[in-house]
């Protein structure tokens, strides 16, 4: 009996020795392509934040608005944003690399997926930054166009124009990420119908008294110029 006990027993210490034995030089692959990749990831965050400086990244961020909003929530500089993230991003894969190693089922297929999805990722964070920075052109260009030609609530006018821009760069971000793309598109619709009809009632309603004003000083304007030009024209 005991003999037996003894030889399960040692057969056992075997199998965990052989594990172990297997184990550790595969954990100290991993660690070794952590440390590579934190580096790697640190290295890719000072060059990504040395070309966003020379750039100007953070001027071109203050045309969006998006400064403010940093500013406010106590947030860092746009660059320092995208700096971490881009060493996030890079060691987070480094990451699931290093647990690949390790001979997880099922990781490769995530792992994969991963860097399948990144660049879906900077696609959509491309269109999402020079949508922005197109929403705010298109804003001041309405805002003066509407000023100079006496429209009435110019400001409501730039923001409306800025307000669907947004909409529509948002709505094409998440179909490029493919997160809920159909349901984005049909939300879009729906909030792009709500605001043309909320901006016409306002100004069909409330704007009532502008647009007589307007109307009256475009029109009057032509009826005081028409007799001039009639009185060109007639031969007496």
């Amino acid at each position: 009996m005991w003999q037996n006990f003894i030889r399960e027993l040692a057969r056992t210490m075997d199998e965990i020795v052989g594990s172990l034995g297997r184990f550790l030089p595969r954990f100290l692959e991993m660690l070794l392509i952590l440390l590579v990749g934190w580096i790697i990831a640190y290295v890719l965050k000072v060059i990504v934040r040395s070309l966003l400086k020379i750039a100007r990244f953070d001027r071109l961020s203050e045309h969006t608005g998006t400064t403010q909003l940093l500013r406010g929530a106590a947030l860092p500089s746009l660059t320092e944003l995208v700096s971490r993230f881009v060493f996030w991003v890079a060691w987070f894969g480094f990451i699931l690399l290093g647990i690949n190693v390790l001979g997880v089922i099922g990781i490769e297929q995530h792992v994969a997926s991963f860097f399948g999805f990144l660049p879906r990722l900077f696609a959509a964070l491309f269109i999402l930054f020079f949508g922005l920075l197109a929403a705010s052109f298109f804003s001041r260009a309405s805002l003066l166009s509407a000023v100079n030609a006496g429209l009435p609530s110019p400001r409501l006018i730039s923001w409306a124009v800025r307000t669907m821009i947004i909409l529509f760069v948002v709505s094409m971000a998440f179909e490029e990420l493919g997160i809920g793309s159909h349901t984005v598109s049909v939300a879009f619709t729906l909030t792009f119908g709500s605001l043309m009809l909320g901006l016409s009632l306002a100004f069909g309603l409330g704007g009532k008294d502008l647009a007589r004003k307007y109307l009256e000083k475009r029109f009057g304007r032509e009826k005081g110029e028409a007799p001039d030009g009639g009185d060109e024209l007639s031969p007496l």
